[in-house]
């Protein structure tokens, strides 16, 4: 292996990488990301062997104020997990063949910088196809539906191709899989995992009427009689989130089946497992199956939020709102909401896992969620929950925040244990 380890290449060598990595497509779409980036770069070039602590990035790269509590506050690890994932995304996909690679080591807040020489290459990742671009596989220029601000990104049957490329490869990932698995990771997607059949991932996949040049917007059964549905859509949110998916299961030795959510037939709820990928505006499945119960996705019928969707808190504590609403449909997505919930399935003997936001980077920041080992054990303590057994189901709501299309901050709102 021919990686030489971090502080052979100069400092100047170091803080070009930085640069080339704050400028590349993974990471150019966070502000966020790229000032963490920078700052521990050079903390980590300047200061080598010194600590940092959470508090100290808290304050310093976050904004948070002094009275910040690393114990009640996951901010910095989530946002370290976040950048530790784009580092690893940019030298899948971009920087396969650069001469310094940038970590992050898990438990830790100091970068390291290693050296490679031309003979030497990183591991492939699981989520790597072949020795192609996985982003273009993926993600072919989608123009904007004209009702929303937001990205939809790739066409359905570039869903299917990649996740039958990404799935078709995975036996052999599976064999180099050393990384050992987090026990909150066991806990949590225990009942996915040791079923006599492999789990569905539904995602969503969206009817849309008009023309790209034109402009586009999803199918309306009452306002849209006799209209043609001429394209089907996926958001970027959803295909990011069975890419997560995919990681922590590879990771548990176990595949995952992908399916779109108008081909999920009532058998396939019944006799299995499933994961929906999506709300049920997009993803109208979950119409038809036993779905959320304290958190419940719904338009608002009147207002100057007319049509917007939100979600219904059907159960408010003390001090919480009726309805939660991320930004208006009229304006850019800064704010989402979205609920991760466990609930039963038809057959009381399979599980269903909800993931689901009221915009597409809702639904991305909810399977990062359960994709992370620091916000799942967070879950996991919310829910009391220290052993497979005690997991039962539950609704939990996100507040996430959004930037430049990308989820940077995800608090874990409200909590609920089911009623039935």
């Amino acid at each position: 292996m021919a990686l030489t380890h971090s502080y052979d290449a100069g400092r100047e060598q170091c803080f070009q990488q930085v640069d080339k990595l704050t400028n590349s497509h993974s990471l150019r779409g966070s502000e966020s990301l790229c000032k963490l980036l920078r700052y521990l770069a050079e903390r980590s070039l300047d200061h080598p062997g010194v600590a940092l602590k959470e508090y100290q990035i808290a304050v310093e790269v976050l904004g948070r104020s002094g009275g910040f509590d690393p114990q009640s506050d996951s901010a910095v690890r989530v946002q370290a997990g976040r950048l530790r994932v784009k580092l690893e995304e940019y030298y899948a996909h971009e920087g396969p063949d650069d001469s310094v690679v940038v970590e992050l080591p898990k438990g830790s807040y100091a970068l390291t910088f290693h050296v490679r020489t031309p003979s030497s290459s990183l591991r492939e990742p699981p989520w790597r196809i072949g020795k192609g671009d996985r982003r273009n596989a993926t993600r072919p220029w989608i123009p904007r539906p004209s009702n929303r601000g937001w990205v939809i990104a790739v066409v359905v049957l570039s869903v299917l191709l990649a996740c039958a490329l990404l799935l078709a490869g995975r036996g052999q990932v599976r064999t180099r899989a050393k990384e050992p698995v987090p026990a909150v990771y066991r806990l949590f997607w225990n009942r996915f995992v040791n079923g006599s059949q492999q789990p569905w991932v539904i995602f969503s996949n969206g009817s849309f009427v008009g023309r790209p040049e034109t402009g586009m917007r999803y199918f309306n059964p009452s306002a849209d009689s006799g209209s043609l549905i001429l394209d089907h859509y996926t958001g970027v949110g959803e295909v990011l989130a069975v890419h997560q998916l995919d990681r922590v299961f590879v990771l548990l030795n176990q595949q995952l089946r992908v399916k779109r959510g108008s081909l999920v037939s009532l058998d396939d709820a019944k006799n299995n497992d499933l994961i929906f990928v999506g709300s049920p505006a997009e993803n109208l499945t979950l119409l038809d199956i036993p779905g959320t119960q304290e958190f419940v996705f719904q338009r608002v019928d009147s207002g100057p939020r007319k049509g917007d969707l939100g979600v219904l808190n059907t159960h408010p504590q003390p001090g919480e709102p009726q309805i939660f609403l991320g930004s208006p449909a009229s304006r850019p997505t800064t704010e989402d909401y979205a609920v991760i919930a466990i609930v039963p399935g038809i057959d009381p003997a399979r599980s269903v896992l909800i993931l689901a936001g009221t915009t597409t980077f809702g639904t991305q920041a909810a399977a990062e969620y359960v994709c992370r080992q620091d916000s799942l054990a967070e879950l996991l303590r919310r829910l009391g929950v220290s052993k497979a057994a005690d997991l039962k189901p539950f609704e939990a709501l996100l507040r996430v925040k959004v930037t430049h299309g990308v989820p940077v901050m995800t608090d874990l709102v409200a909590v609920r244990e089911r009623r039935d």
